[in-house]
């Protein structure tokens, strides 16, 4: 009798459900293999150990991210763009988003890291930002950060129902301000 093979994409794909469902706290071996009605053995002849399978898991959704979410054309701005991007994404996905930046061991400094190089990529191609300086970047980056993650919770929760206009226009104010101010050491530090 030949024993049924696992790949590493079919683990993958119950990992991510499981995330998508549970957050990273039902991030188990033995969930994952509960979910594909298996024993956890398949789990650990594909990924070493879990933190190889989550570092997997991430990557995966990070190019997910990079090329299907983040680079939806709204306004035409790449910068306002990324933060609709971000903000429905929370929306529409609020177990996902909530898993992978607000959960203590969910996506955490990976996916902040992930989000500021796209992020420095998308500055250094729009004329408007492209000679800013490494602080006034980081600034604009923690600023706007800052703005979509409360805006992308809120809704995320329920809690308000801006329209897209009213984003734009929180997201705008968010970078103007910084533009135009002559002291954003605060947001240098964080």
């Amino acid at each position: 009798m030949r024993r049924k093979v696992y790949t590493k994409d079919q683990i993958l794909k119950a990992a991510y459900e499981v995330v998508e469902n549970e957050g990273f706290s039902g991030f188990t071996a033995r969930n994952i293999a509960k979910k594909m009605g298996i024993s956890t053995q398949p789990i650990y002849l594909e990924f070493k150990n879990m933190m190889d399978l989550k570092n997997t898991l991430l990557d995966e959704i990070c190019n997910h991210l990079y090329y299907d979410v983040f680079p939806v054309v709204r306004t035409g701005d790449t910068i306002i763009d990324l933060g609709l991007n971000y903000v429905y994404f929370a929306k529409e996905q609020s177990n996902l988003y909530t898993a992978l930046y607000v959960q203590e061991y969910g996506g955490g400094k990976k996916m902040h890291d992930f989000s500021y190089s796209y992020f420095r990529e998308l500055i250094r191609e729009h004329d408007k930002y492209k000679n800013l300086d490494e602080n006034r970047i980081n600034a604009l980056h923690v600023g706007t950060w800052i703005t979509v993650t409360g805006i992308a919770t809120l809704m995320s929760s329920g809690i308000i129902e801006p329209t897209e206009e009213d984003i734009v226009h929180l997201i705008n104010r968010a970078i103007d301000a910084i533009l135009d101010s002559d002291d954003i050491s605060v947001l240098e530090k964080l």
